[in-house]
């Protein structure tokens, strides 16, 4: 059964060399049950919400299965919250997932996926791996943000269920790889498309205009 295995939230702000000066990339794993809103995991934040956070970015969510192919890579653990995430998934193909699909975690949270996760240099600094956007873009696995649709409490151990599943088809790894324009546009013609968030509806429409 697919369910989660760490919840992670912020640690402390660290010194950063980007623009903003510091960064909440520093997560790792609490006990639960921790309460879920409109904004993520109570106690979480971010440091650019320029480019993190938000609705519909307000939880990250990255799979065990994905964590271990980068262990392999790189020649050690990847534990939850090394990349950022808030949660940690086993048993579910994140990178398969749909946009829009909506996923049934514990007794009462609710989340829809979003768009991938894209890497940035803040993420490079915190791996400390030459050529790691660049890397982590080639392995395809970028993990998936997903929105709150009803708020809820989580726990490790939570099960996780995909409860609806838009008729689209497109998934996290063909948007992370770049989608192809009839993907774009079957994507925004699907009866689905209007909860597409902004920007992911920005990339969809750039890609459509390419046929």
């Amino acid at each position: 059964m697919p369910h989660v295995t760490a919840i992670c939230r912020v640690h402390a702000l660290l010194d950063d060399s980007g623009s903003v000066g510091v960064t909440a990339i520093d997560k790792r794993p609490v006990t639960g049950p921790v309460p879920v809103r409109k904004l993520g995991l109570r106690g979480d934040v971010q440091a650019s919400r320029a480019h993190h956070g938000g609705e519909d970015k307000a939880v990250y969510a990255f799979a065990d299965e994905d964590a271990d192919h980068f262990a392999d890579l790189l020649g050690r653990e990847v534990l939850p919250g090394s990349f950022g995430e808030n949660l940690r998934t086993s048993g579910l193909d994140v990178t398969g997932a749909v946009i829009g699909e909506r996923w049934a975690v514990g007794e009462r949270l609710v989340l829809e996926v979003t768009m991938p996760r894209t890497p940035c240099a803040t993420f490079a600094r915190r791996l400390g791996e030459r050529g790691w956007v660049r890397r982590f873009q080639e392995e395809g696995r970028p993990g998936a943000y997903l929105k709150v649709v009803v708020g809820g409490e989580v726990s490790a151990g939570d099960d996780l269920r995909v409860v609806s599943r838009p008729g689209h088809g497109v998934t996290i790894g063909e948007c992370f790889a770049g989608l192809a324009p009839e993907r774009a546009a079957l994507l925004l013609s699907d009866q689905e498309s209007p909860s597409l968030a902004p920007v992911m509806r920005d990339v969809a429409e750039l890609a459509a205009s390419r046929a």
